[in-house]
């Protein structure tokens, strides 16, 4: 379906739980690959490379439920607001050590629950521009209703569909799928938090940008 059709709640949940199942399913299948290793193998090495991988897969797995409950799912009340020590927790759960570095600048607060949700998912973006690794720079500058967003991604080959700025401002004719709902939802957390989105790319790096609007 693409989103200038209108999307059905149903159609809309079924999308992100796609998405959702898409990011843990690698880390899961790691693990169940691990457990019949353990359950055949009797060599004392592999044995102890099958715990390894299950110790990575797991925590690999633990971290993206956890960034997952926040960017996407209820975190509370329908008026709750959460820590941005929490979000920048979770971010620095997701990433990879080997190949990306986060630098976090932001005040101790805690923020409306759609805006944090709206700041993971420019997260998400970001480190997706980063297919070989690179800087996410996260700036979170202002407070309260002046409270806006700027994450930079910076790397060698940064890479970003030019269908992202359509898909983050809803209007696009693509079709959605389970990759693409996540930047149409990023765009509509912006509308939901009145913050403006903007996104600045090339070769070097990807710029996404969230302001109030006045």
């Amino acid at each position: 379906m693409s989103s200038d059709e209108k999307l059905s709640s149903l159609e809309f949940a079924a999308l992100i739980s796609s998405r959702i199942c898409h990011d843990v399913i690698s880390p899961v299948g790691a693990i169940a690959n691990g457990l019949e290793v353990l359950a055949e193998e009797t060599d004392d090495e592999m044995r102890e490379h099958a715990f390894d991988l299950i110790k990575q897969s797991s925590a690999q797995a633990s971290a993206k439920l956890q960034f997952a409950r926040l960017a996407f799912g209820a975190a509370g009340s329908m008026s709750a607001e959460i820590d941005l020590r929490d979000a920048e927790s979770v971010s620095r759960g997701i990433l990879d050590p080997e190949k990306h570095q986060l630098e976090w600048s932001g005040p101790v607060a805690t923020v409306a629950k759609n805006k944090v949700k709206l700041l993971l998912n420019m997260v998400t973006i970001g480190l997706a521009a980063l297919p070989r690794g690179g800087k996410l720079a996260v700036a979170i500058n202002g407070e309260g209703d002046a409270m806006a967003f700027d994450v930079r991604s910076e790397g060698e080959k940064v890479m970003l569909s030019s269908a992202v700025p359509d898909l983050l401002s809803g209007e696009t004719s693509a079709d959605l799928d389970a990759h693409s709902i996540q930047h149409y939802y990023t765009g509509q957390l912006a509308v939901a938090s009145n913050m403006s989105l903007t996104t600045d790319m090339n070769d070097s790096r990807v710029i996404l940008a969230a302001k109030p609007i006045d």
